[in-house]
């Protein structure tokens, strides 16, 4: 696990113990675990459902068994029950998508088409709803599984994407109030297999999330759960290289639908339970864009200003049964 600096004076996270899976306090480069006396609740979603983050910064700034943080091995910082995904929610990136697409027919310039499109989203964020659809929860891993690309298509993509980890179990509730359910952030590389997206029996039913996106590790996750008095999301930057090149470069200021929106949105539904995971959308820059998709050996370091930094490798998923 690589990691960058840790701005926030703690930070929840879970490492690997032998043979389970521990979760423990992060503050500065040390790491000590945290059992049900230390939280004061049964396990972590138990404490998010009402954290008392005193309590953890009482810990934090004490004695007790510390490790160095390098020397142990970092995975998903959260146990999601639900796992809840947005789409088309990066003004410039939707503008763009829009715009190509207009300008194939040579009816428009590029310049009508951008004008066109952005006025599309305009009035989309002004009139209309956030996008949802469902992940499965076992699809989130750390960084320390490396990403196995399955055999049957050669385009699998990235996204990079800030991910709502839910405190208090929200149900119906105002944008106003939306915050008050949030206990913190962390970063979510939401890997999709493109030629999956839509249906080629039957174009009727439309996208095929279930198929592209749902594969074993497709929602790295990581490395850190930051606590929410710690983050501003309205303004962080949200970085991806591949192989040290930048693809996606970009700010949460650019999304249509803010989190209050996205959080209210989602909770009009179903009920949001601690510890569930609401991903915000990607901005520009993913393979699509750039034509470029995911290869056996590749490396994408993602960060999220104030959230650290994972480090996902690619292995092709008959090389990596033949390492087993």
């Amino acid at each position: 696990m690589t990691t960058d600096r840790l701005d926030a004076p703690y930070a929840l996270a879970r490492y690997r113990d032998g043979d389970r899976v521990q979760l423990g306090l992060v503050a500065g480069e040390r790491i000590r675990p945290l059992g049900p006396d230390e939280l004061g609740a049964a396990d972590l979603n138990g404490f998010l459902a009402a954290p008392d983050w005193d309590r953890l910064a009482s810990l934090a700034g004490g004695d007790g068994p510390w490790r160095d943080l390098a020397e142990v091995t970092l995975t998903a910082p959260v146990e999601p029950r639900q796992v809840l995904q947005t789409g088309a929610n990066y003004r410039e990136h939707v503008i763009q998508l829009v715009a190509a697409g207009l300008t194939q027919d040579g009816s428009r310039t590029p310049e009508e088409a951008r004008a066109f499109a952005a006025d599309m989203m305009d009035r989309r964020k002004a009139e209309g709803e956030p996008y949802f659809f469902i992940g499965l929860p076992a699809c989130v891993v750390g960084d320390d599984v490396p990403l196995a690309l399955p055999s049957y298509s050669d385009v699998h993509d990235w996204e990079l994407e800030l991910a709502v980890v839910i405190g208090a179990p929200a149900f119906r509730v105002s944008r106003e109030e939306a915050l008050d359910h949030v206990a913190g952030y962390t970063i979510c590389n939401d890997i999709t297999t493109r030629d999956l997206v839509f249906r080629k029996d039957m174009k009727e039913i439309g996208t095929d999330w279930y198929r592209s996106k749902n594969a074993p590790g497709f929602l790295p996750t990581g490395p850190f759960l930051v606590p929410t008095p710690f983050v501003d999301p309205s303004s962080l930057n949200l970085r991806l290289e591949l192989n040290g090149e930048v693809m996606q470069d970009a700010s949460t200021d650019d999304l249509l639908f803010d989190l209050p929106a996205l959080i209210s949105g989602a909770s009009q539904t179903m009920p949001l339970l601690p510890g569930d995971l609401l991903l915000s959308g990607s901005p520009a820059g993913n393979g699509q864009h750039w034509k470029r998709f995911l290869r056996d050996g590749d490396v994408m370091t993602g960060s999220i200003e104030g959230l650290g930094t994972q480090v996902v490798r690619c292995v092709d998923e008959k090389k990596e049964e033949r390492q087993r």
